[in-house]
């Protein structure tokens, strides 16, 4: 394994932005990232390839999203890829002039991470590279779930391994120019790392999130390639398949890679979203099994806990909650629910005891949602994954784009993509020309 240079993060010491002066970006983005300065002007859509369906590739698709502009909430552009590699999540080098785009899976190799080249001409993301020897390199980790940014890196949480495609995985690292850095595995109960919690300890991985300033990186954890390419009635009718599903998140010591404290959150907690309140020191995740909001929070002795913390929705009827986006202020919590297509809007101002305010029909099935910076617009996809999601006339797949009042969604625009022959819409990142500072700083030795 390379040896990890150590990095001291003057957002350590608390971040540096000003919520009241940043008006705009995606609130899941990194710290570290570029923000876009005022309001975002186009949205990437990462897109599964249906075979007969257009040239039945992955494809990135771009929409103008710009106000005022003729093609407002249309395809302004369409890049496809080598295949179809189950495409899942992306995400931007720190400096945004590049996006990667992960693939959990193809016929020829397990996994594939595309590079696009977005800051050259942001309408019109240029296809870079490809990293087509992932599983070689990396030491085994496979399903790339998707790429988050730090100084001069990419941080690459994974799904699978390539041993048993279960759910035993990694954290993987590559340098901004591509290179591979490090593979971190998850702990497990037979790994020292994990034998203070060796009751809990699964070595399953999801996503991967870090508050610079309490140098806290927390991972969650779902199944491995075994499960999660398989068909989704059939999954859920294995009493045994069923069994291989993550019920952990992991704090780790951030600068120095190494896991801290295992929580046992059973279901499946999927996506990690960190307060971005100076003083916050929490987050929340949502478990797709269970159907339940969970925080993750320092107490008052500064330990990290983790605490279920309300009830979604009824898990008999399927609500089956896979994403959720935390308001910049960190007052509203966005679930979406993949099974009944709902997005339920939780008040999360007291974020010991959400409250749900609002929830709105998305479609027949919703995946994703992204959320601007000011809170005013919220962007949705349906694709789960080409295997998981609905069939027949219930198998929707769009884009939609909704304002928020604080009160109701609105539906601005609606772009269907099986019409449009671009296949099936899964994750959104937001573009723009005009880019400013992180909104934490770094300094190394």
């Amino acid at each position: 394994m390379a040896r990890i240079p150590r990095f001291v993060f003057a957002g350590a010491l608390g971040f540096i932005f000003n919520l009241g002066l940043v008006r705009a970006d995606e609130t899941c983005s990194s710290p570290y990232l570029a923000r876009i300065e005022g309001q975002e002007e186009f949205v990437y859509v990462w897109t599964l390839g249906v075979e007969g369906l257009g040239d039945g590739a992955d494809k990135l698709v771009t929409v103008d999203v710009k106000p005022d502009s003729p093609t407002y909430g249309k395809v302004v552009n369409s890049s496809s890829v080598d295949g179809r590699n189950e495409a899942h999540h992306g995400g931007f080098t720190d400096d945004r002039r590049q996006l990667w785009l992960a693939g959990l899976d193809t016929s020829r190799v397990f996994s594939r991470v595309f590079i696009f080249d977005v800051y050259t001409d942001a309408a019109k993301p240029r296809y870079v590279k490809t990293i087509d020897n992932f599983e070689k390199t990396t030491g085994g980790a496979i399903g790339p779930h998707g790429a988050y940014a730090l100084p001069g890196r990419v941080f690459i949480p994974c799904l699978s391994n390539s041993k048993d495609k279960g759910g035993r995985t990694a954290l993987v690292e590559y340098g901004n120019d591509g290179n591979y850095i490090a593979t971190h595995w998850l702990p497990t109960k037979d790994d020292a790392r994990g034998a203070a919690n060796a009751n809990f300890a699964d070595g399953y991985g999801y996503d991967a999130r870090v508050l610079p300033r309490k140098n806290a990186l927390l991972t969650s954890s779902f199944t491995g390639l075994n499960n999660y390419m398989r068909d989704f009635g059939k999954l859920t009718a294995d009493p045994e398949a069923m069994k291989h599903f993550g019920g952990t998140m992991v704090m780790w010591d951030f600068h120095a890679r190494q896991p801290k404290k295992v929580f046992q959150v059973p279901g499946a907690p999927l996506e990690i979203r960190w307060a971005w309140g100076d003083k916050h020191n929490y987050a929340f995740t949502a478990t797709a099994l269970t159907s339940k909001l969970w925080l993750v929070y320092a107490d008052d002795r500064g330990d990290w806990q983790a605490k279920e913390i309300a009830t979604i929705g009824d898990v008999k009827g399927g609500v089956l909650p896979v994403d959720i986006s935390l308001s910049a202020d960190d007052k509203t919590l966005f679930v979406d629910c993949f099974g009944d297509g709902k997005c339920r809007v939780f008040d999360v101002s007291d974020p010991q005891k959400p409250k749900q305010i609002y929830e709105k029909n998305i479609g027949k099935q919703v995946n994703m949602v992204s959320q601007s910076w000011d809170g005013k617009r919220l962007y949705f996809t349906s694709s789960l994954l080409a295997n998981w999601d609905k069939k027949g006339a219930d198998n929707e797949q769009f884009l939609r784009g909704y304002t928020w009042d604080g009160k109701e969604l609105k539906p601005a625009f609606d772009l269907d993509f099986t019409a449009l022959k671009l296949g099936r819409p899964h994750h959104m990142l937001f573009g723009s020309t005009k880019l400013g500072a992180p909104r934490t700083t770094v300094a190394s030795n």
